[in-house]
């Protein structure tokens, strides 16, 4: 039978209950965590049946950061919910040099179950400083695990593997998949770090997504399925840890990869996955790969730059027939590399 449907907030809301339920030692505390609102719904009335665990926090992001070292270290669980991660650079320092470090340099002895929950991408002309995806900046750091769920059965099980592991992590969501509905189990349920996920099998191109990018891969599947085109499509789901084996499995088999990203190109995910295929499978390759992402600029904020801004299911296609030697409709953004991005710009 098939499984119930609900929001890919509900899904959210979900996993902490059940991780509160489950583990009597877990606090939800963030900014706006018993609102209303709730975070986008992701934690509402969790505060009703939880009053002392589900916590709102003041208006400082490194404070609350260190709270949450500080309670991880004396034997408490922590999932700390920030509402953009944009200001998790405010408390960096905490996360980078506290977090990520205190497990390796105590010989183990020092464990830090700290879940970092934070908000990611497009909104309603967010801008340059709420609309980030910051997420490349976090992997890159040793001790600490980065995951982006896509779905919302991800979204419960990324989550609840997350609380489970007990080490530092990072769960980003992106704004735009709160309301969006899928499958999802009800009872409690894992789902593993480092394990792509595979959305669609196909034999000439494969397309690594992330996030929201992996609708938009989605879509640019049938418009190249019109087209006797047949994208393969990855979620990684999980950036640190990643899944290199199933990434190149697949770029064996298609020879061309096309990654997309929610972030820039420069220093970014994308780039990881250029290097991962040039290092490891490169002879496979018939094509040169092809990085889906932002243009290198600030995020602006009217609602007809963002439209030439963001990437979608039309650039994706249009950058898998170029790889691929084929005719077709333009792009609606042209993200291949900078250069381009100067004369287009």
């Amino acid at each position: 039978m098939p499984e119930r449907q609900i929001t890919y907030a509900e899904a959210l809301r979900e996993a902490q209950h059940q991780m509160l339920a489950e583990f009597p030692n877990l606090v939800v505390m963030g900014l706006g965590v018993p609102d209303p609102g709730g975070v986008f719904g992701s934690t509402k009335d969790l505060h009703k049946d939880f009053p002392t665990r589900a916590l709102d926090l003041p208006l400082s992001e490194e404070a609350n950061a260190g709270v949450a070292n500080g309670m991880a270290l004396t034997g408490m669980r922590v999932i700390n919910v920030h509402q953009r991660v944009d200001f998790l650079l405010v408390c960096a320092n905490q996360i980078v040099n506290h977090s990520a470090k205190w497990r390796y340099m105590f010989g183990s002895e020092a464990a830090m179950p700290v879940v970092y929950r934070a908000v990611i991408g497009r909104g309603w002309g967010q801008g340059a400083q709420h609309s980030q995806s910051l997420h490349s900046l976090f992997a890159h750091i040793p001790g600490f695990s980065v995951v982006m769920p896509a779905t919302a059965g991800d979204a419960k099980g990324l989550l609840i593997q997350a609380v489970r592991a007990g080490q530092p992590c990072l769960v980003l969501e992106h704004r735009n998949l709160y309301g969006i509905k899928g499958e999802v189990p009800e009872k409690p349920y894992a789902t593993p770090f480092g394990k792509a996920r595979l959305v669609r099998e196909g034999r000439h191109a494969t397309a690594v997504a992330v996030s929201q990018m992996v609708a938009e891969a989605e879509k640019a599947a049938e418009i190249l399925a019109k087209e006797g085109v047949e994208l393969e499509i990855l979620d990684a789901r999980s950036i640190r840890p990643l899944d290199e084996e199933a990434i190149l499995a697949s770029v064996r088999k298609t020879g061309a990869l096309v990654a997309c990203d929610t972030s820039w190109a420069f220093c970014g995910f994308s780039a990881e996955l250029a290097a991962l295929v040039a290092e490891k499978a490169f002879r496979d390759l018939k094509a040169p790969v092809a990085r889906v992402a932002l243009p290198p600029i600030p995020t602006p904020s009217g609602p007809v730059l963002e439209a030439a801004y963001y990437p979608n299911a039309l650039t994706i296609a249009a950058e898998t027939r170029r790889i691929l030697g084929r005719r077709g409709e333009a792009p609606s953004v042209s993200i291949t590399n900078e250069r381009s991005q100067r004369e287009s710009w």
